[in-house]
Order: C-alpha cells, then sequence, then structure tokens
C-alpha cells in the first residue's frame, strides 16, 4: 500500500484544500475505507463543518471507491465517473452543516450526493444516451435501506480487498488521486512516467476495482 510519505503527502494535500475551492477534496492516501464508526456520523459531518481536513480524510477513506461505482453504474465511463466523485465530495465539504443524522446515514448522503452529480452530467448527454444511462430507483432507494450498517462492512472490505489486489503501479496511481487529491498531470509528475501512463494506469485499475465490486455484489454496473 502507499506509504509513510505518501500519507505525509495526502494529508498535507487535505490541509489546502479548504483555501483552494478549485482544489479536489483530499484525503489520506493509505489505509483504505472503514476508517469511521458508523455511530459517529453526526461528529464527522461535524467536524468537516468546522472545516476539519482530516475529516474530508475520513469519508474519503470510508466511501470514496464505493462512491465511485456509484457514479461508474450511472455514468458507464470511468473518467466521468471520477468527475462526479471529485466534484460530488466537493459540495459535500462546502455543504457538511447541511447533514442531519435523523434524516439517515452518512453514507446514505454521501451516495445521494455522488448519484445527483452523476445523473447532473448524464442530463448533459444527448436525449438517447441519457434514456439508456437511467438511474433506477431501487438502487436510490438501496443506499438508505435498513441493511446499511450490516452490509457496509461487507462493502469496506470488499473496498480494502480490491485496492490490495491491484498492481502497485495502478495502486498508487489511485491512491493519489482519490486519497490524495492529485490531477493526473500532477501523478505524472511525482512519480516521474508520462502522463498517457497514468491515464493508463487509472483507466485499468478502475476497471479492476469496478469488476471486483461487480463480481462481490458490492455494485452492480
Amino acid at each position: 500500500m502507499a506509504s509513510h510519505r505518501q500519507r505525509g503527502v495526502g494529508h498535507r494535500r487535505a490541509e489546502t484544500f479548504a483555501h483552494r475551492s478549485d482544489d479536489r477534496p483530499a484525503g489520506r492516501s493509505g489505509g483504505g475505507p472503514g476508517v469511521v464508526a458508523a455511530g459517529d456520523d453526526a461528529g464527522l459531518a461535524a467536524r468537516m463543518a468546522a472545516r476539519d481536513t482530516s475529516a474530508l480524510a475520513e469519508l474519503f477513506d470510508r466511501y470514496g471507491a464505493l462512491a465511485y461505482g456509484v457514479a461508474l453504474r450511472v455514468l458507464r465511463d470511468p473518467g466521468r465517473a471520477q468527475d462526479a466523485v471529485q466534484d460530488a465530495f466537493l459540495r459535500l465539504w462546502h455543504g457538511a452543516a447541511g447533514f442531519n443524522p435523523a434524516r439517515g446515514s452518512l453514507r446514505g448522503w454521501v451516495l445521494a450526493a455522488v448519484r445527483n452529480r452523476a445523473i447532473d452530467l448524464v442530463r448533459g448527454r444527448p436525449g438517447r444516451e441519457r434514456e439508456e444511462l437511467e438511474l433506477s430507483d431501487a438502487f436510490a432507494a438501496s443506499a438508505a435501506g435498513p441493511e446499511e450498517q450490516a452490509s457496509a462492512s461487507v462493502e469496506r472490505a470488499a473496498v480494502r480487498a480490491a485496492l490490495a489486489d491491484l498492481p502497485a503501479e495502478q495502486r498508487r496511481a489511485v491512491l493519489l488521486a482519490y486519497f490524495g487529491g492529485y490531477t493526473q498531470l500532477e501523478i505524472a509528475g511525482l512519480t516521474g512516467v508520462p502522463l498517457s501512463t497514468v491515464k493508463g494506469r487509472m483507466r485499468l485499475a478502475l476497471d479492476k476495482l469496478a469488476s471486483y465490486l461487480k463480481e462481490r455484489g458490492v455494485v452492480d454496473v
């Protein structure tokens, strides 16, 4: 997984996020989902509302890859799904004060934000393609179903396993992008490889993650 140095870089990146409105949300580049206890939803959202960047990192650690699965199911395009996740987490960061645990879980709130952003992107496509990519109501309901807490631990374990199953260079690219907040151009500079190589690694990694999670019933792409 990511080195101690990479985690430090990712955390420093997160600290700059609150001061740059055009930055992508940042988090820790190591570990994986499952850092935040389900019962601490309100506390995590409150820390985000107070502009605690470590809380944003924890949110990414727990839901980043799962959110990508939701976006990919809607858009069926890895690059656009990545954009949807990044845009949604930026909105969650700025709108954290609006989270109400009495109305639903943090997981449902995050997935709804990602789903809505993905649908916004779908609406920008031609009519026929938009109809073909329409999200089913059943999946929206599943984000806040009664089995949510029980299934969350299974999902987190699957995401961790999926990340661990990636080749080292692909895993590093994903971690730098999603948990470090770096653009693909920045990753190319950090890793000393051409931008085309980074794009290829990201594409392969996201395809593998989606396939792994689909095979285990975590997402239905």
